[in-house]
């Protein structure tokens, strides 16, 4: 049998294209995407959803949460004019109760969190966005799960299919060629960041924490 994955962030870049190569992935039985709003893409026999207004009111869904062998979190905002209080609150605070309420049902499961590259795991750099993710993946780590993964990608080329570019990732794409060629260590296919996450749950890994020479190792790079 396949796994079965809960997923969020369908709606932006990673999330989006994640997604796409889960239901595309032969080892992968079901993706629940769980949003606040509808996902536009495609109807797949794989694919279940379901909307949810606040991610800090998940009672109501909860049974419909139980089951699943890993959750692929992707939500994330950019930390461009952002205060640190607002940017902690969605980064870490939303993260962190929506880890806490699968591992009450699901301690079984793999939680595999996108990060970032150059995160700050001692929380106590001068750069806003890196510590709170290194806040982040901290706390995450903290929780009884089966095994918890931080991804700390770089720079991704969308894969085909995907809507949810944003411009300058249009650009990242258009200038990927040469980005491969100067700085090989910083980019990756998105596609590769998604089997990476899968391999991770069937296999395993024996870092918690995965800078991009990790990822290309767990997807087979």
């Amino acid at each position: 049998m396949g796994i079965r994955i809960i997923l969020t962030g369908a709606t932006g870049l990673v999330g989006e294209g994640v997604l796409l190569e889960s239901i595309d992935n032969d080892q992968v039985d079901e993706v629940l995407i769980v949003n606040r709003k509808p996902y536009q893409g495609e109807n797949h026999p794989k694919l279940k959803e379901i909307i949810v207004n606040d991610f800090f009111s998940l009672e109501e869904i909860s049974d419909k949460l139980r089951g699943y062998d890993a959750c692929f979190y992707c939500a994330g905002v950019s930390s461009a004019g952002m205060k640190e209080d607002k940017y902690t609150y969605i980064t870490h605070d939303t993260a962190l109760h929506f880890a806490e309420t699968l591992a009450k049902i699901n301690p079984d499961m793999t939680f595999c969190h996108i990060s970032g590259s150059h995160t700050d795991s001692s929380e106590k750099g001068k750069v806003m966005w890196a510590r709170v993710k290194g806040k982040t993946e901290n706390a995450l780590m903290r929780l009884p799960f089966k095994k918890v993964y931080n991804f700390r990608p770089g720079l991704m080329k969308p894969i085909k299919g995907q809507k949810n570019i944003k411009g300058y990732y249009k650009v990242i794409s258009f200038s990927f060629p040469v980005f491969k060629v100067l700085m090989p260590n910083q980019v990756i296919y998105m596609h590769d960041v998604a089997r990476a996450m899968i391999n991770i749950v069937t296999k395993g890994y024996d870092k918690s924490v995965l800078k991009m020479t990790d990822v290309k190792i767990l997807a087979g790079k």
